[in-house]
């Protein structure tokens, strides 16, 4: 399994950051067989990124679409819309998504049913808040958001997952590497039950909490992370290069 290194830009950048996928490749040199990278803007730079990207072997993708693929649903895009646009990713359930919009794990599970059908890959997302594993319930959060924002419909292929510790995002603090092993040892064995060992084993798992150049070498290093979903370390490529040089 190659290592996904996916940036998520949220709420930032221009038209005149189409010309970083071409940054970083001149940065980073040629690609890795072993490492892909994903960049996922806001949905107006889709398009320029995409062009952007050509030949420079980056993917593209989305923070997010409607579980609908058409219709009156004012200021929304469809997963089949993210597919004209040359998205080949779309992150769904993030953190920030699900607290300050009340993104519920069943909304979860419509839009990847919907990305799914739209022969795209969801990078399904999960986390606990601080609270939730201090009250020593973070396995029971996972699990039960795992298990209900997967749509039934999935049978584990073009399936991401995504552990952001909701209490390690954009504060610095950082999970050891055991709370980090083990979780994604659970998410795994969730998988597993699901889909089976061999499919399970196949499905990328990304860590996302605070991964920077100076952690991301040991963390990438864990037995079932497979890769790294990053947010402000990923705004600026030469930081992007340095992760990506951390996964080889």
């Amino acid at each position: 399994m190659k290592t996904l290194i996916a940036a998520n830009w949220k709420m930032h950048g221009d038209l005149s950051w189409a010309a970083k996928p071409k940054a970083f490749r001149d940065a980073h040199g040629p690609q890795n067989t072993n490492v892909e990278i994903l960049i996922c803007p806001p949905a107006y730079l889709i398009p320029a990124l995409v062009k952007g990207s050509e030949g420079q072997d980056i993917l593209i993708g989305a923070q997010n679409c409607h579980q609908e693929q058409g219709g009156a649903f004012t200021g929304e895009m469809s997963a089949d819309m993210v597919a004209n646009c040359g998205g080949r990713y779309v992150i769904l359930g993030h953190s920030e998504r699900r607290a300050l919009f009340g993104e519920t794990d069943g909304l979860v599970a419509a839009k990847a049913k919907s990305v799914l059908a739209s022969s795209l890959v969801p990078i399904i997302c999960v986390g606990e808040s601080r609270e939730q594993r201090e009250a020593g319930d973070a396995d029971e959060v996972v699990g039960a958001q795992l298990k209900n924002s997967i749509p039934e419909s999935a049978d584990g292929h073009k399936l991401v997952i995504a552990y952001e510790p909701v209490w390690a995002i954009g504060t610095g603090l950082v999970p050891t590497l055991e709370d980090i092993a083990s979780m994604h040892d659970h998410i795994r064995g969730i998988l597993s039950a699901r889909f089976g060992e061999n499919i399970a084993q196949s499905i990328c798992i990304l860590y996302g909490g605070s991964v920077k150049p100076s952690n991301a070498r040991e963390i990438l290093a864990l037995k079932d992370v497979n890769g790294a979903l990053i947010g402000g370390a990923g705004l600026e490529m030469d930081s992007l290069c340095a992760i990506a040089r951390e996964a080889l």
